[in-house]
């Protein structure tokens, strides 16, 4: 545990220079905006590269740091650059903690309901908290981040959190959006943005394996990529995960989107449906306010957990230091 804790915090402070540099920026005007894949060095660390575009005139990356699974926005004249395939980028960091994370997901694939990286680090306790922002009338749910904060605020500062977006929910709810930046921002929460598609295309009507993104005439290139450009053009700092709508996915679907270099990001505590998180889980609830019956959960779960939050027995882990850790050192 302290040594998990040594690893949180000096993740933290690694990581919160890069996002107030790269995050913050609104790229209002982005153009060829592509999949693009390579390695690029800029020293000490080398990066993969995912995605390309130009913004008023310079040209960008969007990099993963395969270690750490860090991912950040920087001019491409940068680094050092070596074009490659996604093959031969995926063989290149073949040992990293990140290319485990994809080829696991890939080998979760086969269920049509919630494949991909389903829990993180088991050997610890706490949990990563996946909150889902589906498009939604409703505004968000805001008890969720008051309540970590002021439960963690003694003992985690600030507080991880991942938050699964969509284009749409990003459109109708700007002022929400404004309110979670200005948090993070302020310090009091951290966030990692999960791509959650751009439409959430849903049918009350179709079965699972015809619905969501299985629905006839989706086109996946649009709803992962329009997303990252609307995160960008909204300064939000896309990662490297990837939340299916409803969680429905089919093999070819799942390996479609790692094609992207995105890690499906599952959970085996969906709250709402009554399943109880264990050590390590990556508890599912919608922050968007379609979900009640999760978030009331959620809050029961903090205040049972009150006294070893307290005594740092029960903490809240950010995704990426969770799905790094273990993967580290695995063969």
């Amino acid at each position: 545990m302290k040594q998990a804790l040594k690893y949180s915090i000096l993740f933290f402070l690694f990581t919160i220079g890069t996002i107030a540099a790269n995050a913050q920026a609104n790229y209002r005007k982005i153009e060829n905006y592509k999949v693009y894949y390579g390695w690029a060095k800029h020293f000490p660390q080398d990066w993969m590269i995912i995605r390309e575009f130009q913004n008023e005139g310079k040209d960008y990356f969007l990099l993963v740091n395969p270690q750490t699974l860090e991912t950040k926005i920087d001019e491409s004249n940068f680094y050092q650059v070596k074009p490659m395939s996604l093959s031969e980028a995926r063989t290149f960091f073949k040992t990293s903690p990140y290319q485990k994370a994809l080829t696991k997901a890939e080998k979760q694939s086969v269920n049509i309901q919630d494949a991909g990286i389903e829990s993180g680090m088991p050997k610890e306790t706490g949990i990563s908290l996946t909150a889902d922002l589906c498009p939604s009338h409703r505004p968000l749910d805001k008890r969720i981040f008051t309540d970590i904060i002021a439960e963690f605020k003694k003992v985690e500062h600030p507080v991880p959190v991942a938050l699964s977006v969509t284009g749409i929910w990003m459109r109708q709810h700007p002022q929400d959006l404004d309110w979670l930046k200005k948090m993070q921002a302020d310090h009091e929460i951290y966030i990692t943005w999960i791509n959650h598609s751009f439409n959430h295309r849903v049918s009350l009507k179709l079965p699972l394996r015809e619905n969501f993104l299985l629905e006839a005439g989706t086109d996946i290139s649009y709803e992962v990529l329009e997303t990252e450009k609307a995160m960008l053009k909204n300064g939000l700092l896309p990662s490297v995960f990837f939340r299916f709508p409803g969680l429905v996915s089919d093999q070819q679907l799942v390996y479609r989107i790692t094609d992207f270099g995105l890690i499906p990001i599952g959970t085996d505590a969906w709250l709402a449906k009554g399943q109880q998180p264990q050590a390590g889980s990556i508890v599912l609830i919608h922050g968007n306010g379609n979900e009640p019956v999760g978030v009331n959960d959620f809050i029961k779960l903090l205040q049972s957990k009150s006294q070893s939050i307290a005594k740092k027995q029960w903490l809240l882990y950010d995704l990426r230091q969770s799905v790094d850790e273990e993967f580290e050192g695995s063969n």
